[in-house]
């Protein structure tokens, strides 16, 4: 395939292009007015008072460390309590996403953290699905949708298990400790994890919510993902689309464990995939070899990794110049690769922000881009069948193509 014109890949041309987003964490990715609304309906108090204000103290362009990253999920996780709150905030994201071009979107999120009394996990689930069909409702009965002329927008839900937690971290946790006194708290985690899985294939199957997937976050250091093997064995029982948070802040085994221990069907993140210097195994001896084994099967089995470029650099301060980022080489080693934002108001993104980094980056070829657009909507875990599917990432790529003409780009 040649590409024959010098057509420049515009900002205007990235926020057109459908794009997906399949790492989109729920509580990370708040409108700022919607939080600040929200905390004064519940009576929650927050560092600033303003959009500006909120960006300077909590949400910054740079932090010093995860921890430091990770301070703002407090704020958002204390306003996401109830019903209305979490259907308002999973309908704006769709609605956000919608409006710079992106058509799916996997909304991800640990609703253990969200459970109160009155409020049970499945009533949690309801809720956000039902901020995206209406979402899903607004854009897709536009006439550009109806007639053909543009595919449709749609999204999907993952539940987040937790690698590590205590007794603080919601009144769902607590409620466990309390329940199962006595018990070391690691097979408490490893029983929440089991427990969300079930649940999540109850509402999935038997109130016909969008449940797509499972997912693990959390400290990886200390929590190896194999401990929730089980879990993860009943998501593949019962066919649950399955990804794993490895190789954020951890070594190449990390990844390793996630495919094998949970057969992961994408990796979240995957930033130290290469890195021999960071595994921690001692009984890998040779470790050049492992890692170069390790790239060639995550390629051969097309495990896609989930790639967000603004968050690591945010989280990891060797990526602070983002050319340092193996994003050119596992483009190059032809990874099955799909950019994602990982939080949109915590890492202060867009889709949009994402492509045009890369782009800027490194040199991201419109061949190439073309390409890239494609693996986020093949590798989705897709609600409805695989004819569905492939009928969708179709008009996808029929609409990518128009898109691209659009702006003076001929791929003949």
């Amino acid at each position: 395939m040649k590409h024959v014109t010098q057509a420049k890949l515009s900002e205007a041309l990235l926020r057109e292009l459908p794009k997906s987003d399949l790492h989109l964490h729920l509580d990370g990715s708040l409108r700022p007015q919607t939080l600040i609304e929200l905390a004064d309906e519940r009576g929650v108090r927050l560092p600033a008072r303003t959009p500006a204000g909120l960006e300077r103290k909590v949400f910054k362009q740079n932090y010093r460390d995860l921890p430091e990253y990770l301070k703002g999920f407090a704020l958002t996780c204390a306003v996401l309590t109830d019903a209305a709150a979490l259907e308002r905030a999973s309908y704006e994201l769709c609605r956000d996403n919608q409006a710079e071009g992106v058509r799916y979107i996997e909304i991800r999120f640990a609703p253990q953290l969200h459970v109160r009394p009155g409020f049970s996990l499945r009533q949690v689930l309801k809720a956000v699905a039902r901020g995206i069909r209406r979402a899903e409702k607004k854009f897709n009965q536009r006439a550009v949708v109806r007639d053909g002329s543009e595919p449709d927008f749609r999204a999907g839900i993952i539940v987040c298990a937790m690698r590590f937690f205590t007794r603080g971290f919601s009144p769902a946790f607590e409620a466990l400790f309390e329940a199962l006194p006595g018990l070391p708290a690691e097979q408490i985690h490893h029983l929440a994890s089991e427990n969300l899985v079930q649940e999540a294939v109850q509402a999935r199957d038997e109130d016909g919510l969008p449940v797509v997937g499972v997912d693990l976050a959390g400290q990886e250091r200390g929590f190896p993902a194999k401990a929730h093997r089980r879990a993860y064995g009943i998501a593949h029982d019962h066919f649950l689309g399955k990804t794993v948070h490895a190789g954020e802040d951890y070594g190449p085994e990390s990844i390793f464990q996630a495919i094998t221990d949970c057969r992961a069907d994408r990796i979240g993140h995957g930033t130290w995939l290469f890195h021999s210097n960071r595994l921690a195994d001692p009984r890998v001896t040779d470790r050049k070899a492992y890692v170069e084994k390790l790239v060639r099967y995550v390629a051969e089995r097309r495990i896609t990794l989930e790639i967000c470029l603004t968050s690591n650099q945010q989280t990891s301060p060797s990526l602070a110049e983002l050319r340092r980022h193996p994003l050119r080489r596992m483009l190059d080693q032809r990874l099955s690769v799909t950019l994602c934002s990982d939080n949109r108001l915590v890492s202060r993104t867009t889709m949009t922000a994402e492509y045009q980094k890369a782009v800027d980056s490194f040199h991201i070829s419109p061949t190439r881009l073309r390409r890239m657009l494609v693996y986020g909507f093949k590798r989705c875990f897709f609600p409805g069948s695989y004819r569905d599917k492939r009928a969708y990432v179709r008009r996808i790529l029929d609409y990518r193509d128009v898109v691209f003409a659009r702006h003076g780009f001929d791929f003949s």
